[in-house]
């Protein structure tokens, strides 16, 4: 019997309130509701293009401004992933993918290694809506370092920030799908574990 891959959880803070739910084997439905019209897209991209089952819920201080709520989803969706895969056994560990968005280009490296770092190589400034783009950073280094990957995101070309932030999430969402997924039954390191 196949195990499912799937966790929830609560995050509370004098910031944020975040209810997070994510399904690695999913179908790609969602229901993102962050209160920043920009990253729910962003979201629902991840989602789709991961083939994964996503909620989020977040009640946030945005009338600040989305740094705390961008970065908290960060949070709570790595250690969500750190749960789903524990130990990592079965998992193909590595994930790679390029990702055009018109004329943008990203490139995204995965090593689920339970060691976190993130090399952010993007020229990201000013805002696309009211979403600032100096937060794309702060949610992928969030992620990195709660569920412990080593995380290499690159953005080759582009002119367009929409297509740029785009092309960013969804070569992410495919690198990670490929990481994830069960091609074994052990773990994949010459050491026997990932840490």
């Amino acid at each position: 019997m196949k195990t499912k891959r799937t966790a929830k959880l609560l995050r509370k803070t004098k910031e944020t309130e975040i209810s997070v739910e994510l399904n690695l084997d999913g179908k790609a439905r969602y229901a993102i509701n962050t209160g920043i019209g920009f990253f729910d897209h962003m979201l629902e991209l991840f989602a789709c293009h991961g083939g994964f089952d996503l909620t989020v819920d977040c009640k946030g201080d945005i009338k600040v401004d989305g740094h705390h709520s961008v970065e908290d989803i960060g949070i709570v969706l790595g250690k969500i992933l750190a749960e789903i895969v524990k130990d990592k056994k079965g998992i193909a560990r590595y994930g790679l993918s390029y990702l055009p968005m018109d004329e943008s280009l990203a490139r995204c490296v995965i090593d689920f290694s339970g060691r976190p770092h993130l090399e952010f190589r993007t020229q990201l400034k000013g805002k696309v809506g009211e979403f600032d783009l100096e937060l794309v950073e702060e949610f992928f280094k969030s992620i990195s370092s709660h569920a412990g990957l080593t995380l290499h995101l690159e953005l080759l070309y582009g002119t367009n920030n929409h297509h740029k932030v785009e092309a960013l999430f969804k070569a992410f969402a495919r690198a990670l799908k490929d990481a994830v997924a069960i091609t074994g039954t052990t773990i994949l390191s010459s050491k026997g574990i990932l840490e």
